[in-house]
């Protein structure tokens, strides 16, 4: 059994993915299989991953009949999984020189916790590199051994997103833990996984370049995709509804979904000029719909209590 499981899922990154997968399997640290997912990529993604594995046993590679969607892709890899560890990297981005090590040592320092979080830094394409803005969190934590969400909130800051966590496969194996189709699927993984998670760690170092892409990058391709984060942020809702032990937490997530909405809308690359109100709308009805009782609205997410109208009306002299 290896200590890591690797999944690495592939669709139209051929000009990524030697680099991503030559930072893994060129690593001190080889204990280690890699689970490379073909999503029905186009491109000559499918022809690398098997060159790979013809020539490294560590390397297994699944091509998908059809085109599945990342989260899916992701879940097809998991399920093949035999690792002590699950790491879902994107095949765009790489690991640093000694990652996979440092981590080893990290989870033998605090007897293999449910989830490990390590820092990581943006890379560009012309040649600049950028450390996490809240790499304190990590560094304040690194020293704690383990810890729960509710121990070290702060923890939540980070950006929620999947591949920057390792995860214990028998505590995601427990609780059922899965990917749902569609854009922003890290939202109803992350925020379920870190809140159940009894033993969290932390560690204070770069293990993943995360690559910005200047063009390709699916989430910031202006399309009608972007709506997905409502139907995400129902998942996360239901997962508190079937866990009355996170009650708490909801104000907190209630606030967090406002916010995160707000911010793709914000974005002039995501929603469709002529779809904007209606997204203004569904943000609005979901916060509504989710609000804890009693519980004051943020100032900053007054503006969803009026109409879209106003909201634009804000953004404009904002802008000014």
């Amino acid at each position: 059994m290896p200590r890591f499981s690797i999944i690495v899922p592939c669709f139209q990154v051929q000009g990524f993915l030697r680099e991503c997968l030559d930072s893994v399997l060129g690593q001190s640290f080889r204990d280690v299989e890699v689970i490379a997912v073909d999503d029905c990529s186009p491109d000559g993604s499918g022809a690398i991953l098997d060159e790979y594995a013809a020539r490294d046993a560590r390397v297994r590679v699944l091509h998908l009949p059809e085109n599945a969607g990342l989260g899916r892709a992701r879940n097809a890899g998991a399920e093949r999984a035999t690792g002590d560890f699950l790491f879902f990297l994107d095949s765009d981005d790489t690991l640093t020189p000694g990652a996979l090590r440092a981590m080893a040592d990290r989870l033998a320092e605090t007897d293999d916790p449910d989830v490990l979080v390590f820092d990581y830094a943006r890379t560009y394409w012309w040649g600049g590199a950028r450390r996490n803005a809240l790499a304190r969190v990590l560094a304040e934590a690194g020293g704690a051994g383990t810890f729960t969400a509710a121990e070290r909130p702060e923890i939540l800051d980070l950006l929620m997103v999947v591949w920057n966590k390792l995860y214990r496969r028998d505590f995601v194996g427990k609780h059922g833990f899965a990917f749902p189709p569609g854009y922003y699927e890290d939202t109803p993984w992350t925020f379920p996984v870190l809140l159940t998670a009894d033993r969290i760690a932390a560690l204070d170092r770069i293990c993943l370049n995360y690559r910005q892409r200047r063009q390709g990058s699916i989430l910031s391709t202006t399309s009608r995709k972007h709506f997905d984060i409502h139907d995400q942020y129902e998942r996360v809702f239901a997962y508190l509804d079937d866990r009355p032990d996170l009650a708490s937490w909801r104000p907190y997530l209630h606030r967090k979904a406002g916010e995160h909405c707000l911010d793709i809308l914000a974005k002039p690359d995501r929603v469709p000029p002529a779809d904007r109100a209606e997204f203004f709308r569904r943000t609005a009805e979901l916060f509504a719909a989710h609000r804890p009782a009693g519980a004051p609205v943020p100032d900053g997410l007054r503006v969803l209590e009026g109409g879209y109208a106003a909201y634009a009306l804000r953004r404009q002299a904002a802008r000014a």
